[in-house]
C-alpha cells in the first residue's frame, strides 16, 4: 500500500472514531507513530482523495479541525520549543494555524464544486465558498505584520533576501484572491465560472498552504533564534496597534526589557546563533547575506516625533511639500504655527497672525461659527467638523480636528484646507487613475 493510500485510510479511520465521540489528544497518542509517516505535502493529496470518495460540505469543517490538530508538530516545529503563550510569535503562529485551517476549507469546498454535477447543489457550495474566500481577506492583517515588524530587524541584520522572496510570495497571494474575490463578485448563475472560480480557489488555497509552511518552517524559528526580548517588546507594542486575526486580549505576554526598534540593533548574528538557525534557512539565506546595516538615522539636532526623526530643516519642507495647509492653535485659541503649499494656495495668511486670536482669523461675520465651532471640538462634543467653501473658482474643504497629546491631553485645534476642485470635477478621470495597491 502507498504512504498516500495508507494516510487516505488512517483520516477515513479517525474522522470515524471522532465521530464517534473519542478526542483527538488520544487519537494522537494512538495514531502518532502511523502519521509520523506522512508527509505535510501529502496531507492536501490525501484530503482531496477523501472528497472525490464523497466527503460532504457537513465533513469539511470537522476535517479542517482535524488537520490542523492532528498535524501541529509539523506546524509548529521543535526549534519553537518554549514560545510563551501571548508572545507576538505565538500568536503569529496562531493565526497561522487559523489561515490554514480557512484554506483547507476553501480547498475542499472548491473541490465539491469541481465535481459536483448537481446544479443546486453547486451554486450552494459555490455561495460557501464565496464566504470563505471572503474570510481570508483577513490574511492581509497576518502578512502586514509580518512584513513591517519581522522583515526590517532581519534587513538590519543584512539578511535581505529571505524578506524581499517571502513578500513577493504573500503578496502574490494578496493580489490573486482579491483577483477571485472580483471574479466570484461578477458569477451569477453559470456552473462554468463557479468551476472556473473553483479551479482558481484551489491554486490560492495552495499558494496560501505553502506561505505557512515557509513561515512556520523557516522563518518563525528563524527570528526565534535572532530576535531579543526587548526587539519582541517593541514587535508586540506594534503588533497591538495592527491588530491580530485570533484573540489576543486575555494572554499578552510582557517583559521587563526596554523594547528595541530596527535601527537601534548593532549587532549581526553571532556564531551560536548561525549555528542553531534552521538549515533550510541557512541554505536559502545565508549565503546571500550583506553586511548588517549600521546606518544612524538619528542625529543630535533631530527633534523625536514619536513615529521618527526630522531636524528643523525636514520640518520646514516637509509641510511645505504637503498639498494641504494648516493653521494650528493652541488650547488658549492663539495661533501658533501654519504651512504654505508649494502645490497650491488655499486662504491668504502672513506671519503677522502668530499669537493672534483664532476666531479673529477670520471676517466678522464667521466669528461666532467659528467660536461655535472650536467650543464643540474642545469640549469633545464632536471629533471634527467639515465645510465645503468656494475660493477663486476652486472647492476647497476645510476640517476642523483637535489636537492632543500622547494621554490625551488636549493641545489646540489645526485648521486643515484641502483644494479638492479636480476630483469633483472630474471624478471618472480620477477613478481612471486608480492602482489597487
Amino acid at each position: 500500500m502507498s504512504t498516500k493510500d495508507e494516510g487516505i485510510q488512517i483520516v477515513k479511520e479517525l474522522l470515524k472514531r471522532l465521530h464517534r465521540g473519542e478526542s483527538i489528544e488520544y487519537l494522537k497518542m494512538e495514531f502518532g507513530e502511523m502519521l509520523a509517516r506522512i508527509s505535510p505535502f501529502e496531507i492536501p493529496l490525501i484530503e482531496q482523495k477523501l472528497v472525490e470518495e464523497g466527503i460532504s460540505v457537513g465533513e469539511i469543517a470537522r476535517l479542517c479541525d482535524l488537520h490542523v490538530e492532528l498535524f501541529r508538530e509539523h506546524l509548529r516545529v521543535r526549534e519553537l520549543d518554549g514560545v510563551p503563550a501571548g508572545h507576538p510569535l505565538d500568536l503569529l503562529l496562531k493565526e497561522n494555524e487559523w489561515i490554514m485551517k480557512q484554506a483547507e476549507v476553501v480547498r475542499l469546498i472548491a473541490a465539491l464544486i469541481l465535481r459536483g454535477d448537481n446544479e443546486k447543489s453547486v451554486e450552494n457550495d459555490f455561495a460557501e465558498l464565496k464566504n470563505k474566500v471572503n474570510d481570508l481577506r483577513k490574511i492581509r492583517t497576518h502578512y502586514v505584520k509580518i512584513q513591517m515588524l519581522l522583515f526590517p530587524y532581519l534587513e538590519r541584520r543584512g539578511i535581505i533576501a529571505v524578506p524581499r522572496v517571502m513578500w513577493a510570495r504573500e503578496d502574490q497571494v494578496r493580489v490573486k484572491l482579491r483577483a477571485l474575490l472580483e471574479f466570484t463578485e461578477r458569477v451569477r448563475d453559470e456552473i462554468e465560472l463557479m468551476k472556473e472560480a473553483a479551479s482558481k480557489a484551489l491554486e490560492i488555497a495552495q499558494e496560501i498552504s505553502d506561505v505557512v509552511f515557509r513561515e512556520n518552517k523557516i522563518l518563525f524559528p528563524t527570528v526565534w533564534t535572532l530576535f531579543s526580548d526587548g526587539e519582541w517588546a517593541a514587535i508586540s507594542d506594534a503588533a497591538g496597534d495592527l491588530g491580530y486575526i485570533v484573540e489576543a486580549k486575555d494572554a499578552l505576554w510582557h517583559t521587563d526589557a526596554k523594547p528595541i526598534l530596527p535601527y537601534e540593533v548593532r549587532d549581526g548574528i553571532t556564531p551560536d546563533q548561525l549555528e542553531r538557525l534552521p538549515e533550510e534557512f541557512k541554505s536559502m539565506a545565508l549565503s546571500q547575506v550583506a553586511q548588517p546595516d549600521h546606518y544612524e538615522i538619528k542625529s543630535e539636532k533631530d527633534l523625536d516625533l514619536g513615529t521618527g526623526f526630522l531636524d528643523a530643516e525636514e520640518v520646514k519642507g516637509l509641510f511645505k511639500a504637503l498639498p494641504i495647509e494648516l493653521t494650528y492653535a493652541n488650547v488658549d485659541d492663539r495661533v501658533r504655527f501654519f504651512t504654505q503649499s508649494i502645490f497650491h494656495e488655499g486662504f491668504k495668511r502672513a506671519r503677522t497672525i502668530i499669537g493672534r486670536r483664532l476666531e479673529f482669523c477670520h471676517p466678522p461675520r464667521l466669528e461666532k461659527v467659528v467660536r461655535s465651532v472650536v467650543d464643540e471640538i474642545k469640549s469633545g462634543k464632536a471629533d471634527f467638523r467639515e465645510f465645503w467653501t468656494m475660493l477663486g473658482g476652486r472647492t476647497i474643504r476645510v476640517l476642523i480636528i483637535p489636537v492632543k497629546g500622547d494621554h490625551g491631553k488636549l493641545l489646540g485645534t489645526v485648521e486643515i484646507v484641502e483644494d479638492l476642485t479636480e476630483i469633483i470635477n472630474n471624478p471618472e478621470e480620477i477613478k481612471k487613475k486608480i492602482m489597487v495597491l
